[in-house]
């Protein structure tokens, strides 16, 4: 019971931060990591937002399945969870939140991320006898 209380906490506050930042309007106030010169580091954001989303989004689907059951269903139900989130998150900032833009790059790279969490959850921990 504890298990899946804290992965569904985990997972709800993460979605929240995500949703937060996404749609908020951020504002550059001279310091911080904003300033760094990284190329393409709103990408590199999009893609460790949803590789986190997919990661935990497989422990708090989870825990709604018998774990009897082999992974690969709630890791679909995860992966796609994560890319149509960041779907309608992007469709959001396009229609609704002037100060934000969305774009199709941004979703690319939300995608890749969520294909990525999931490769991970896959390859490391496919082997756990509680997830086969």
């Amino acid at each position: 019971m504890l298990k899946k209380a804290t992965s569904g906490i985990a997972f709800v506050s993460w979605m929240a931060t995500v949703t937060y930042l996404s749609l908020a309007t951020l504002t550059n106030s001279g310091g911080g990591w904003l300033n760094l010169n990284i190329p393409h580091k709103d990408k590199i954001a999009h893609f460790i937002f949803y590789f986190v989303a997919t990661f935990l989004g497989f422990f708090f689907f989870l825990g709604f399945f018998d774990k009897r059951n082999k992974i690969l269903p709630v890791l679909m139900i995860s992966l796609l969870f994560a890319i149509t989130y960041g779907m309608v998150i992007e469709i959001l900032q396009y229609n609704f939140f002037p100060n934000r833009s969305g774009d199709v790059y941004d979703a690319l790279a939300n995608s890749l991320g969520a294909f990525a969490g999931a490769v991970v959850v896959k390859l490391f921990f496919a082997s756990k006898s509680v997830l086969k």
